[in-house]
């Protein structure tokens, strides 16, 4: 995989894939959403890959947000298509993909960039990390899922408190809300992230899938039946019969 604005390195079923745009404190502009779709779709048909990391280059910033210059002539429909094609082409994308993503907040997260992370199955941030939606504060509203998403992690009164104030809230503040799920030194995110991925990949990638699906519609009416439908499914599968017997056996399942 060769990118011009993504770092991709695969080691012990882990992508990691830094978003390189270090000039602009990787803004999200066209060509870097692109490539972001264009990965997902190689990482899905890749065996080698059982979890994803997302991260920013640099210490500054994990996405400071989309790159405004690209579309501040914009009329409605135009704004109309540029919201449509980023959710589809990599929002929602990330949001059901098959296998774990994980977003590393390494700094700013705003914009953009908050709801690349939002759209991540959970978020790890450095203690430097600072998440905000500024949008109003174009005369925008968050045009990537940020205004569906954001309510459904901390709740919709913190929500609309964060959107209409356009308030930029520290790592701590984050994850007292729900917004992240741990912080760690900045020295340590990485590793730590990849801790959490390495424990991910040795577990069945079937039942992973399967849970990620099961959990993202945790919020619908048909989220029961999912999951009871999905759960007799994994049965006739391979995966349940090398968890079962390794438990039995008492020894470590490996899944292929």
């Amino acid at each position: 995989m060769d990118y011009n604005n993504l770092l991709v390195e695969i080691e012990n079923k882990i992508a990691l894939v830094t978003l390189n745009r270090p000039q602009a404190l990787n803004a999200l502009n066209k060509d870097l959403l692109n490539e972001i779709s264009d990965f997902l779709d190689e990482a899905e048909k890749n065996p080698e890959i059982r979890v994803v990391i997302l991260t920013g280059s640099g210490e500054k910033s994990f996405v400071a947000g989309a790159d405004i210059k690209e579309f501040s002539d914009f009329g409605g429909q135009q704004g109309e298509l540029l919201a449509k094609e980023g959710q589809d082409k990599v929002f929602n994308k990330i949001e059901n993909f098959p296998k774990p993503v994980i977003a590393a907040v390494n700094g700013f997260a705003l914009g953009g960039g908050l709801e690349l992370a939002m759209a991540c199955h959970f978020r790890i941030a450095s203690e430097n990390a600072k998440l905000g939606l500024p949008e109003v504060t174009l005369g925008l509203i968050p045009g990537y899922g940020g205004t569906q998403r954001l309510p459904k992690l901390i709740g919709k009164g913190r929500a609309a408190q964060m959107i209409f104030t356009a308030e930029m809230v520290p790592a701590q503040r984050a994850f007292e809300m729900g917004l992240v799920n741990e912080i760690v030194l900045q020295t340590e995110l990485l590793a730590r992230t990849k801790a959490i991925a390495s424990r991910i990949a040795g577990n069945s990638s079937l039942a992973i899938a399967k849970a990620i699906r099961a959990v993202n519609a945790s919020d619908s009416k048909d989220g029961f039946d999912l999951e009871i439908r999905s759960f007799g499914e994994l049965f006739d599968q391979k995966d349940f019969k090398e968890g079962v017997g390794a438990f039995l056996e008492k020894r470590k399942p490996e899944f292929r």
